[in-house]
């Protein structure tokens, strides 16, 4: 069953570089990892504006259609936790947000020197099995 999932990589940077990737991902001191990305056909989407655009499209929208609009505005309204999704970025690879493991796992592989050089504060890679995911907390549940 394990081979059924599905994976996400994802990268933390340093404040300037997690800033200059979010102005431009082909920003000069980025090159080393847009040169990666190019490679596996992937795109850097931070976190922070990744959960900002779904508030605000659930304001749009209705927010009782969205079950994790509550939770997700308590975050990023957190300063903490907007500071560290600032760093965050999720990687999709050919427009997807998860992708099989015959993709992940050869893109977390060229990305593993970047944090070797400093380039890349982490890097991490999750699976779609919901055992491995915690659920937002109840009091934000609809």
């Amino acid at each position: 069953m394990g081979d059924d999932w599905q994976f996400q990589v994802r990268i933390n940077l340093d404040d300037a570089r997690a800033e200059a990737a979010r102005r431009d991902p082909g920003d000069p001191s980025l090159q080393p990892l847009a040169a990666v990305l190019a490679k596996h056909n992937a795109t850097l989407s931070c976190q922070y504006d990744a959960f900002a655009g779904y508030v605000a499209q659930a304001e749009q929208d209705g927010i009782e259609k969205y079950p994790l609009y509550a939770w997700t505005k308590a975050t990023i309204e957190e300063p903490a936790k907007k500071a560290k999704y600032l760093k965050a970025f999720t990687l999709y690879v050919d427009g997807d947000e998860v992708y099989d493991r015959e993709k992940a796992d050869p893109l977390e592989a060229d990305l593993q020197p970047l944090i070797e050089d400093k380039l890349i504060e982490k890097l991490s890679k999750h699976d779609t099995n919901p055992a491995n995911n915690p659920q937002a907390p109840k009091k934000y549940r609809q």
